[in-house]
């Protein structure tokens, strides 16, 4: 019988305790969740795996700073977040995809409905570019997703009520810039 994974907390204990090793532990537990929410943040494969990395290793050198150690999850998506945050505002970017997005196609489309599926989502994605960071980070955790707001304010440490606005102005300003290219 295999034996079972250590929990975080242990996990966090053994790392503390001068194991730097177990920190492995956390990085495939963690890795997939956290990559997949940069990638969808910032529309990249190369940048979201250089956000996980840079996130993780942050996470390693502040690990003792870490007041929960069985929320340590949390703990580093929060880092990933504000990773995620800083790179979109410090570029603009033209280059953000929605693949995020649900589908945009008719059922059997034809060439026309081919041409305007792609002038929408080439649309969306300039939206979406145009959206302050932190609305965007919270469209993408509660409409693609779809975590409940109080998960939500556990994984970025802020209140229901303003994940709640940042939802609320991100669709808000995307209703706006897509009008604006019809």
């Amino acid at each position: 019988m295999a034996p079972s994974s250590p929990s975080d907390t242990e996990t966090v204990e053994a790392v503390l305790s001068g194991r730097p090793d177990a920190f492995a532990v956390l990085v495939r537990r963690y890795q997939d969740v956290l990559y997949a929410h940069a990638a969808r943040m910032v529309g990249s494969a190369d940048d979201a795996a250089d956000l996980v990395q840079r996130a993780f290793v942050k996470g390693f050198e502040r690990l003792a700073r870490c007041r929960e150690p069985a929320r340590v999850g949390g703990w580093l998506f929060r880092i990933l977040a504000n990773e995620c945050r800083d790179h979109l505002k410090s570029r603009r970017r033209t280059d953000l995809s929605v693949e995020v997005l649900p589908p945009l196609r008719t059922p059997d489309p034809g060439p026309d409905d081919a041409a305007r599926e792609a002038e929408l989502r080439r649309q969306v994605d300039a939206a979406l570019d145009r959206l302050d960071p932190e609305q965007r980070e919270a469209f993408v955790l509660k409409h693609v997703d779809g975590r409940p707001y109080g998960e939500m304010s556990a994984l970025l440490g802020v209140s229901v009520p303003a994940l709640k606005m940042r939802v609320h102005r991100a669709r808000e300003g995307l209703q706006t810039l897509l009008e604006a290219y019809r």
